[in-house]
């Protein structure tokens, strides 16, 4: 009786900390298109200096923070992480190609899909039932991310518009794969993927052009924000499910136009406003309404 007790406090807590884990991932993942601003390079140079910088840095704080080291690391994450790394090439290069191929609003609205994609992965594979009150949340969510870029959609070529949602099964079948696999290295998983994502995008990118600033921008970029922030969010996968880690991570949307205006002078329109405050509203009140079942 008591076992049964400690284990039902402990999975309420774990909620908690996978919903603040998931939010922290996204925190830093919002910083990203500053970095791209600022490096001044296309996507497919975008996209091999981060596969680049983080196959760097992960083997790095793998061999320095796990016991176990790279290699033993590797072996016992087995099959799964190269299926996830694999899983990361293509939701990062489809989503570069998407961009280059239609507008940033519709590969936004098609990516907004995410946490209804990973319900549905999860109910398949996992047998996990997304509860009623996440669907809600889930819908909201989608709801404001059509609201913030409302002012800027319009028909997209099919090619781009494919490669976006190429992008978010990707993304949600990762998240799903993760939750089943616990004991998979999350940093083996993101590094194994920028070792993908390098070598296929060196073939596009033009590495001889770039100047030492940008060097610079998107090592740090590559090294720490970005690599660190998808880590989080697929440590955040032990913690909870993959549809509410996928409906977290939407918050970007809210978080990146905040730097855009306080790097960039950019003030976002009424619509954006609208839409991020649905967004920010529904994520805090998922998470106020854990944290409250959690006590």
């Amino acid at each position: 009786m008591t076992n049964s007790i400690t284990h039902s406090l402990t999975q309420k807590n774990a909620r908690t900390t996978g919903i603040l884990i998931a939010l922290l991932g996204a925190l830093l993942m919002s910083f990203d298109p500053i970095f791209i601003r600022f490096s001044g390079v296309s996507g497919f140079d975008t996209a091999f200096l981060f596969g680049l910088f983080t196959a760097i840095s992960m083997p790095v704080f793998i061999q320095l923070r796990d016991e176990r080291g790279l290699v033993t690391a590797l072996k016992a994450s087995g099959w799964p992480v190269i299926f996830s790394g694999v899983l990361m090439l293509g939701s990062a290069s489809a989503l570069v190609l998407s961009i280059k191929n239609t507008s940033i609003a519709n590969t936004f609205v098609i990516l907004s899909a995410a946490p209804a994609l990973a319900a549905i992965f999860s109910r398949i594979f996992l047998g996990e039932i997304t509860k009623r009150s996440t669907w809600f949340a889930i819908a909201a969510v989608m709801i404001g991310i059509a609201i913030v870029v409302s002012g800027s959609f319009k028909t997209g070529n099919w090619l781009g518009d494919g490669l976006a949602v190429f992008a978010v099964t990707c993304l949600s079948l990762n998240q799903t794969l993760l939750r089943k696999y616990q004991d998979v290295s999350r940093m083996a998983s993101v590094g194994l993927g920028g070792l993908f994502l390098a070598t296929v995008m060196f073939f596009l990118a033009t590495p001889s052009t770039f100047s030492t600033s940008t060097w610079i921008i998107m090592a740090a970029m590559g090294l720490f924000t970005a690599p660190f922030g998808r880590v989080l969010s697929q440590v955040a996968t032990r913690y909870i499910t993959a549809p509410e880690v996928g409906m977290i991570l939407m918050i970007e949307a809210v978080i990146a136009p905040l730097w855009a205006f306080g790097f960039f002078g950019e003030v976002p329109p009424m619509a954006s406003i609208i839409g991020s405050a649905i967004i920010l509203g529904t994520i805090l009140m998922y998470a106020i309404s854990t944290a409250k079942q959690d006590q």
